[in-house]
């Protein structure tokens, strides 16, 4: 009996089969692995960006401090400097009041 060289061979129709279920698991096996690394990949950007975050708000916070340290610094120093024109003024007209006419 010879057979329709058309036709597949059952061991031949079995060993697609299987390699169709093989190339299926792979595909779903790959899906997954590529879902897990795109996963990573998102937590690890959020977390980058969260760390971003906090470090941008932590400078303006440090930058605001050191806007009003320097203010403070400013107004102190023209205080100063009034308290100084002021004593000056002071001795300039005890001086004028004290020298003789």
């Amino acid at each position: 009996m010879m057979k329709d060289q058309g036709e597949p061979s059952e061991k031949e129709t079995r060993r697609k089969e299987k390699l169709n279920v093989e190339e299926a698991e792979t595909a779903a096996r790959d899906q997954e692995r590529r879902k897990a690394s795109l996963a990573r990949e998102q937590a690890i950007e959020k977390a980058s960006d969260s760390r971003h975050t906090q470090r941008a708000e932590k400078r303006a916070a440090e930058e605001a401090e050191q806007l009003a340290r320097e203010q403070a610094r400013k107004k102190a120093y023209d205080a100063r400097e009034k308290e100084a024109a002021e004593a000056q003024q002071a001795r300039k007209l005890r001086d004028k009041e004290q020298s003789p006419k």
